[in-house]
């Protein structure tokens, strides 16, 4: 029998992924932790070599400020968040793979800006290369539900794509007092499987950073574990 697959992240991906994941003949479970919204923002008024986006959500949620960059080229993280940039009439430069910091390795020397929420990782530039960061939307946190609580107490693989998931996925299966043991940690990167720590049933990273392949790792653990 193969364990249910819950999925974590916030709306609109969680719908999107559960979908994917039923029609691999999976029991999803739909129980999002985090609910993305807009924070207030100042536009800087300087010019831009190129935008740096870590996530769809700069698109979904940066507000009215984003025209002020609308001629801006667009470097994305990945294919989702260049999707959203090419939705909101972006044009995108550069697609990356792996995070956002083997891109901004290689980037030529410029006036970078970087559109991103407040949960994030540090940015190493090389010389020659600034960048100045604004925050535009926050993910606020949720409690696990008494209907996820009882589907973790029985086993499950869980999905995480994000940093900031892994943490608070791991903080509130202490505080509820959830066995570790018994639940299977599907991650989209190395740094969400580092932390979420250790007592985990098992821990396996994907071998790509998109929801498709973090999604098949996934079903593979559901028929293995």
């Amino acid at each position: 029998m193969n364990l249910p697959l819950v999925v974590i992240r916030p709306e609109p991906g969680n719908t999107a992924t559960c979908a994917s994941a039923r029609a691999l003949g999976l029991e999803a479970i739909a129980a999002p932790l985090f609910e993305i919204e807009p924070v207030g923002w100042d536009v800087p008024d300087e010019r831009f070599d190129a935008i740096l986006a870590g996530s769809a959500n700069v698109f979904r949620h940066g507000g009215a400020g984003l025209a002020a960059f609308a001629k801006v080229p667009v470097i994305a993280v990945g294919e989702t968040t260049a999707a959203a940039a090419r939705s909101a009439g972006f044009a995108v430069a550069r697609v990356g793979e792996g995070g956002l910091q083997p891109v901004v390795a290689t980037l030529p020397p410029g006036n970078y800006i970087r559109i991103a929420g407040e949960d994030r990782v540090t940015l190493t530039p090389p010389e020659g290369v600034r960048i100045v960061t604004v925050v535009t939307y926050a993910s606020r946190k949720r409690a696990v539900s008494a209907a996820l609580l009882t589907a973790l107490n029985r086993s499950a693989v869980v999905l995480l794509h994000s940093g900031e998931a892994s943490r608070h996925f791991a903080q509130e299966c202490e505080r509820l007092g959830i066995s570790k043991e018994s639940l299977h940690l599907a991650c989209l990167a190395p740094r969400i499987a580092e932390l979420a720590g250790n007592g985990w049933g098992t821990v396996a990273v994907a071998a790509g950073r998109t929801d498709k392949e973090v999604l098949e790792l996934g079903a593979r653990m559901c028929q293995t574990m």
